[in-house]
């Protein structure tokens, strides 16, 4: 399928949810109209609160809040997590020593997290940029700790018989080993760092999406709660094309999926 068919499937699917979701919400047809929209409010109800936050530029300077405490936490996070991954993956001894820690400090809730870092931070943005550094840093570390690991072992063998020295077996076999690896995880730790960034918004903070949506929630306005999370996800989907865009760039070498030779 090329990729404007797979792009009107996916404004279809949107159109089709949508649809139901006004029906529902102001016929009879699923149940009482009335209770439905104050549970789910209505589309247009929603459209029209995102409409004039960006008419009146309010939305911007929220947006560049969460957007900063985002960023921070996912470079942050990332590199740490690709330094750390990195060296106990060519310290077998070290990780073995980590192990149990680490697995601990990954099991420890997050959410539990947050007024820990709002008693050491405060209010600022630190506390939300530790909150996603905490989501960012597993996600990234396990899987750039499995990459160098799962690294070709003939290609590995083949590297040193040519008298590779360790920065550059680091360079072209260890690196683009977990190049793959690595990427695959920031996709999914660039939702988390704005997850991480929007739940210490909503416990605590004077700006951000995370404190539209509290404020939002305080007065039962059910439409506005909506119209948050669609900003959210609209936010996190262009930082996700973006992330995307650069690993295009950078393993260009790599065989596009479901692509035969």
């Amino acid at each position: 399928m090329n990729r404007f068919g797979l792009i009107g499937l996916q404004v279809a699917v949107a159109l089709v949810i949508i649809a139901f979701w006004q029906m529902a919400s102001t016929t009879h047809v699923i149940g009482d109209p009335n209770t439905i929209s104050f549970f789910f409010s209505t589309p247009i109800a929603v459209v029209t609160q995102i409409w004039r936050w960006f008419l009146d530029g309010s939305i911007w300077y929220h947006l560049w809040i969460t957007l900063l405490e985002a960023m921070l936490a996912f470079v942050i996070g990332s590199a740490a997590a690709i330094v750390i991954g990195f060296w106990f993956a060519r310290k077998a001894m070290l990780a073995a020593i980590f192990d149990p820690y680490v697995k601990a400090a990954n099991a420890l809730p997050r959410v539990v997290l947050a007024p820990i870092f709002t008693l050491w931070f405060g209010l600022g943005i630190w506390s939300k940029v530790a909150l996603g550094v905490s989501l960012v840093f597993f996600i990234v570390f396990f899987n750039v700790y499995q990459g160098v690991r799962e690294v070709n072992r003939t290609v590995l063998s083949n590297a040193r018989m040519l008298g590779m020295n360790e920065r550059q077996l680091l360079r072209h076999v260890y690196w683009p080993s977990a190049l793959s690896w690595m990427f695959s995880s920031l996709h999914t730790s660039v939702g988390f760092a704005v997850v991480g960034a929007v739940v210490g918004e909503y416990l605590g903070a004077a700006a951000g999406l995370g404190y539209l949506i509290q404020q939002a929630e305080g007065v039962f306005d059910i439409g506005g709660v909506f119209a948050g999370m669609f900003v959210l996800a609209a936010f996190v989907l262009v930082i996700d094309w973006l992330v995307t865009l650069v690993e295009r760039r950078l393993l260009v070498w790599r065989p596009e999926a479901g692509r035969q030779s």
